[in-house]
């Protein structure tokens, strides 16, 4: 199997050339638990996006309770034929009640599940600790890490997006020549 790794250097200048086109409209499906920390996410998100010329109004949030909702939120979204891509993101903990990998893989199983099965990409920002103590340098860290983490989505939706486009071009120059 071929596969292209891309340095990070290779990743700047392709986040660099991301201009997508203006008929596009994305999602971005948040949970409030831990609303503090993953709101970074959805600011940075949103601030990627404007820089490279995706217009506030060409983005839908929608905020949910918890991680577990996301997959739900994420599919009747796809489903609508409104919007070229969904992200997602939450911070799952675990709350001692159940085990966090538990919730956590069945986001992310159902989150991919959305996307192959509706063709919509769907982005996850869900991040998963081994461990978090509600305390001040937590707190800072993984707000900063979020904030990363949010930029990152918004270049990773943004590329994927065009990337299909791409795909979708090279299928109809095909079928012109068949």
């Amino acid at each position: 199997m071929n596969q292209m790794i891309q340095q990070p250097e290779q990743a700047l200048a392709t986040a660099a050339k991301l201009t997508i086109n203006p008929k596009h409209r994305f999602a971005f499906v948040h949970a409030r638990w831990h609303g503090d920390i993953v709101q970074n996410a959805r600011n940075a998100f949103i601030s990627e996006m404007l820089k490279h010329g995706v217009i506030p109004e060409a983005i839908d949030e929608f905020g949910v309770p918890g991680a577990f909702e996301m997959p739900l939120h994420a599919q009747k979204l796809a489903e609508s034929g409104n919007y070229s891509a969904i992200v997602a993101s939450a911070f799952i903990v675990d709350g001692g009640i159940y085990r966090h990998e538990f919730v956590s893989g069945t986001v992310i199983d159902g989150l991919m599940r959305v996307q192959l099965d509706t063709g919509v990409p769907v982005i996850s920002a869900a991040l998963t600790p081994k461990s978090f103590h509600d305390h001040a340098d937590h707190q800072r860290f993984f707000s900063e890490h979020f904030l990363s983490k949010g930029a990152e989505a918004a270049r990773a939706c943004l590329e994927t997006v065009m990337s299909l486009e791409q795909l979708a071009q090279l299928k109809v120059t095909q079928k012109k020549t068949v």
